[in-house]
């Protein structure tokens, strides 16, 4: 059986927040969810490009794609979509990829033209992520 290649997403209330949880054996590790709503206000955790099987694709526009999936997936489960974000940041490995990343952000947000930042930074969680995105939306 194959997996979904978009994330099961649960939502719980927490005190006056609804958080989405994507089962990751991380969030309960950390202490975080990977999406709250509070108001109309929704933040996204930083998300990797990881694929459903678990792996990554060697290349950075496909895993922007996947990070940018998910953070879809996971504006869905509290009634959003990508039309709502009103801000990302972007961490990069490697500045000379910006280009190719850039490429997928601006499929999915050129007429939504969210604010947005891209920074390299030194790793990422995993050895094999290049990128990771976060998101702020406003829904509701």
């Amino acid at each position: 059986m194959s997996q979904p290649s978009t994330p099961v997403f649960s939502t719980v209330q927490r005190g006056g927040n609804l958080t989405v949880s994507s089962g990751s054996l991380w969030e309960p590790k950390i202490g975080y969810s990977r999406a709250v709503k509070k108001g109309n206000m929704i933040f996204v955790s930083g998300c990797v490009g990881i694929e459903a099987d678990k792996t990554y694709s060697p290349d950075p526009t496909r895993q922007a794609e996947r990070s940018l999936e998910i953070i879809g997936a996971a504006l869905a489960a509290l009634g959003a979509s990508m039309a709502d974000v009103v801000s990302t940041r972007m961490y990069i490995i490697d500045i000379a990829e910006w280009e190719k990343i850039a490429l997928a952000h601006g499929k999915i947000f050129g007429e939504i033209r969210p604010a947005t930042v891209m920074v390299e930074v030194s790793k990422l969680i995993d050895d094999a992520a290049r990128v990771e995105i976060e998101a702020t939306a406003m829904a509701g």
